[in-house]
């Protein structure tokens, strides 16, 4: 299946004189976008434009985050519009597989697993796998996975720090996976749990919301987790087989750094909503 990019709109003008009328066919079109809109600092809803949010389609509310500061960018770059998709995260593989969206750009890790079932581009942020603590938590001292043994431990489900980093944890109390990235924040704060598994960005951004939050990073030291590549280069998944959509995306994302990606999470962080 080709693209579902479609064309905007068409110009008629009229030739004086000539008893004429040139139909002229813009090729303006349209990127439809899926994201969850609720996983700061990648994408989140707030109630109106502010920061250049974009509206959701179908909601009186707009979408804004680094994913859809992103998606700006690709499009202006293309010269598309821009439609933000609003869907749960277990519906974003399936959205692109069946070509609801053009695409997802959504923080999605590009694991073998995702790979099975959608095309990625090259990655468009690295993301550092973390772990979030209460700051006068028992294991707010810890320096190394094994120093979180035994920890009471959720995270969001069909995510590697779920599926893949919890497990490492030594006589792990692990609860039930979370829907979302809210309510896995939402179960450290309330005492449900003594630690989450998470990236950089989203624990950045949780302990800006969450002042009592303390960010522990083992990476680049013998303690931290056994992650690959594939665990922390997000990239941006489309329909299998869809490479005029994948050349023309990795077309923009291969004039960008990972300067340019720090840069524009670093704005993204700052303007994000905090928790009320």
């Amino acid at each position: 299946m080709t693209s579902g990019l479609m064309a905007a709109a068409v110009t008629v003008t009229a030739m004086p004189g000539l008893g004429l009328t040139m139909v002229q066919a813009e090729e303006k079109k349209t990127l439809k976008v899926a994201m969850e809109c609720s996983y700061a600092p990648y994408n989140w809803t707030q109630p109106d434009d502010s920061n250049g949010a974009v509206p959701i389609s179908g909601s009186s509310d707009y979408a804004y985050g680094y994913d859809v500061m992103m998606a700006k960018h690709i499009c202006d770059e293309l010269g598309y519009d821009l439609e933000i998709v609003k869907l749960d995260w277990d519906s974003l593989v399936p959205a692109v597989q069946s070509g609801k969206v053009d695409c997802v750009i959504a923080g999605q890790s590009i694991t073998s697993e995702r790979q099975q079932m959608v095309d990625f581009t090259e990655p468009y942020y690295y993301a550092s796998i973390i772990t979030l603590v209460k700051s006068d938590g028992d294991y707010a001292d810890a320096a190394s996975v094994a120093d979180l043994k035994g920890v009471t431990c959720t995270s969001q489900q069909n995510t590697i720090w779920y599926d893949s980093c919890l497990p490492q944890i030594e006589d792990a109390n692990i609860l039930p996976a979370q829907e979302s990235a809210p309510a896995m924040l939402v179960a450290l704060e309330s005492g449900k749990c003594d630690a989450v598994v998470t990236d950089m960005p989203t624990g950045m951004a949780a302990c800006v919301a969450y002042p009592d939050f303390k960010l522990l990073d083992f990476s680049g030291t013998d303690g931290d987790f056994d992650v690959s590549d594939e665990d922390i280069n997000i990239g941006i998944s489309v329909q299998k087989g869809n490479t005029e959509l994948l050349d023309a995306l990795n077309s923009v994302l291969d004039k960008m750094t990972e300067d340019d990606y720090t840069k524009m999470m670093d704005e993204a962080i700052s303007v994000q909503p905090l928790s009320e």
